[in-house]
């Protein structure tokens, strides 16, 4: 599933991300884990801004596209423009659900399910640790 990485400014090792990360943020990011439901930075956070990738800084979700799902994670109807992230068919925990990933440095975000909002229909349900926001101006 990892890539071949040409950004050679990216961590390279499980010990570089470790030392760049917290331990929650690199036990999400980096090992697909989760973090409990209403406890994450941004699952309540109403600030403009534009939500990038904790590992790369790659652009992946903005504040206009943000809503409450009810779910206690930070919830998205769509990725920003011009983000990429690429979508992995996760059949983990008896469930058959879709990961998403940023595509830069094959960070783990969070999943993608088909029960969100108009206009997409889509709830991209994020880990807070695999976000930093970065704030807009009012």
């Amino acid at each position: 599933m990892a890539k071949d990485r040409t950004n050679a400014q990216l961590p390279q090792s499980e010990d570089d991300w470790s030392a760049q990360l917290t331990p929650e943020q690199f036990s999400v990011a980096r090992q697909a884990g989760t973090e409990r439901a209403f406890t994450g930075e941004y699952w309540d956070c109403h600030q403009d801004g534009d939500y990038n990738c904790v590992c790369c800084g790659a652009a992946l979700f903005s504040s206009q596209h943000k809503y409450e799902s009810g779910s206690g994670w930070p919830s998205f109807w769509q990725p920003a423009d011009g983000a990429t992230i690429d979508e992995i068919s996760d059949r983990t925990h008896g469930m058959v659900r879709t990961e998403v990933r940023c595509s830069n440095c094959d960070a783990h975000l969070g999943h993608l399910f088909d029960d969100g909002p108009r206009p997409t229909g889509m709830r991209y349900c994020i880990n807070s640790a695999s976000l930093k926001l970065e704030e807009r101006d009012a």
